[in-house]
């Protein structure tokens, strides 16, 4: 299963809390009332609570925007562009932001999927996965290419993706299923 996606095709959700929207890549399984994993991209336009995801690992990437400061009981973490930053869904999370900005999401179940997030910049490749491409261009074995605000997520097939452009940056997100 290999599902392209562009970020203006993406549904969008806005958040209870008015403080931002979600545009869903994909909720895995579809359908489902209960996610796995779960793929996004959302904006945050005001400061406000994070909603609590109990049994849910998160990593957050910011993508664009000014500063993002995110606290809670166990710490204060600033996100930097492009550097995931991994953290459990049960943590009461605030964030204060500097101005609008927008990031890229994933969140898996415990006891069903792990995830590994990176910047690559040479080709990466796995058995299930999500990637975004945040510069230049990366092409797949079968010659599609995948531009600026474009993406990919493949489940039980092998996928690589290559660069095709020397600024070539893509959001890589290796999924893993738990025995």
């Amino acid at each position: 299963m290999r599902t392209r996606f562009a970020y203006d095709q993406l549904p969008v959700s806005r958040w209870r809390n008015g403080g931002g929207e979600t545009r869903e890549i994909i909720s895995y399984p579809p359908g489902e009332a209960q996610f796995e994993w779960r793929a996004s991209i959302a904006t945050i336009s005001a400061d406000g609570p994070f909603s609590p995801f109990p049994g849910i690992d998160r990593v957050i990437t910011l993508l664009h925007g000014d500063s993002v400061l995110l606290e809670s009981a166990h710490l204060q973490q600033r996100l930097q562009p492009l550097q995931p930053w991994a953290f459990p869904g049960e943590w009461a999370i605030d964030a204060k932001i500097s101005g609008s900005c927008q990031d890229f999401n994933i969140m898996t179940r415990r006891g069903s999927w792990r995830s590994a997030v990176s910047l690559a910049q040479t080709a990466v490749s796995g058995e299930n996965g999500v990637a975004w491409v945040v510069a230049g261009s990366w092409q797949t074995p079968a010659g599609e290419t995948l531009a600026v605000n474009q993406g990919i997520w493949w489940l039980d097939e092998k996928l690589q993706l290559a660069p095709q452009t020397h600024d070539a940056r893509l959001l890589f997100v290796a999924l893993t299923r738990d025995l």
